[in-house]
């Protein structure tokens, strides 16, 4: 199976993972984890914990594209093999978004984003220009 599709799987895993450590964090900072009312127990998390949620909704939001992405090369009938330094930057960033989100390294966490997505853009790229 090609790396993209692994990629994709492993991204389509960040969301649940840092929803995860939000838990915890509305444990440490809130005292208690409020899953009948969690969004507004979120909206009330402050610092790190407030950009761990942030970092999920954007974690979501990067999903969304990388997986119209995926689906853009594979109906355009790109090799995915070609694909794979461009997968595994995106997920590279990925992973530092989140940690760069916490440790509130505001610009850092900008251009990595912006970095994932020029992998995104490369690919559409890829499959626009093999017509």
């Amino acid at each position: 199976m090609p790396v993209i599709l692994y990629v994709l799987f492993a991204v389509s895993l960040l969301p649940i993972l840092l929803a995860w450590a939000g838990a915890a964090y509305r444990i440490r900072q809130l005292g208690t984890l409020d899953n009948r009312h969690p969004r507004a127990q979120q909206a009330r998390l402050t610092g790190a914990g407030a950009r761990v949620q942030a970092a999920q909704a954007n974690a979501w939001e990067s999903l969304g594209v990388f997986t119209a992405t995926c689906v853009i090369a594979l109906a355009a009938g790109v090799e995915l093999e070609s694909l794979t330094p461009a997968a595994w930057l995106f997920l590279v960033c990925r992973l530092l978004h989140p940690l760069l989100y916490v440790f509130n390294l505001a610009w850092w966490r900008s251009g990595v984003y912006a970095l994932g997505m020029l992998c995104c853009g490369y690919i559409v790229w890829r499959a626009a220009t093999l017509s």
